[in-house]
């Protein structure tokens, strides 16, 4: 086995984010009754959340913003859209998001089973998300997928961040991995490809929607089943 140690990535990667998000926002836009507020169309307010949450996640991971701002903002950025300048419906909105999304259960097809088949292997699985400590928990234990993992390494947990170094090296020093027994499994190009290979690990590229890796991985696959011609 060249490799000991896998690392996997949670939103977008083995956590279907989008489709559990869509039916968060779906009970959201209920639940504060915002067609009401003039905001007709949940497709149109999903559309635009998504991309404010993309702009500014990525800002929060160059270390623009902090985690606080980027919780409420996002809401907030989506409201001003519609011409509603509500500090504090952004800030209720991004409360109960928050407390509704990690309870969802959707995850990518053959997740279960691949997991499964790499600890039959005798493979030691880990996480590294730059997500929220509480909520990544939160949705691991929702879909069930805590079980599987040794090691769970958080943006908030290691006070670092991909693409970031640091946070490779915090998860090779908790998890008492060597650099050329690891590799990482992820979605993003740059946070999870671009940060491995800086780190000096191994990558292989999730590429479940068909986008473009400037950065050469190691590997790339369009379906998870497909880590079982690597391992």
């Amino acid at each position: 086995m060249k490799y000991k140690h896998l690392f996997f990535d949670l939103d977008h990667t083995l956590w279907d984010f989008n489709a559990n998000a869509a039916e968060s926002l779906t009970e959201l836009y209920d639940h504060f009754n915002l067609e009401s507020r003039a905001i007709e169309s949940f497709d149109q307010f999903y559309s635009i959340y998504i991309n404010h949450n993309k702009i500014l996640w990525s800002r929060y991971e160059k270390g623009y913003i902090s985690v606080e701002e980027l919780k409420w903002r996002r809401m907030w950025r989506t409201l001003l859209d519609f011409h509603i300048s509500d500090e504090k419906l952004a800030k209720d909105m991004s409360q109960y998001f928050l407390e509704s999304l990690p309870t969802k259960k959707r995850v990518f097809d053959y997740t279960y089973e691949i997991l499964d088949y790499l600890i039959d292997k005798k493979y030691s699985l880990h996480l590294i998300t730059n997500g929220f400590e509480k909520t990544q928990r939160l949705k691991l234990n929702s879909s069930e997928l805590t079980k599987y993992f040794t090691c769970i390494i958080t943006s908030e947990g290691s006070n670092s961040v991909k693409p970031k170094k640091e946070i490779f090296e915090f998860a090779l020093n908790k998890t008492h991995g060597k650099t050329e027994e690891s590799i990482m499994i992820g979605d993003n190009p740059e946070a999870d490809i671009l940060g491995a290979k800086n780190a000096g690990m191994d990558q292989i590229f999730v590429n479940h929607i068909n986008d473009d890796c400037k950065t050469q991985p190691t590997y790339m696959i369009r379906h998870l089943k497909e880590l079982e011609n690597i391992f």
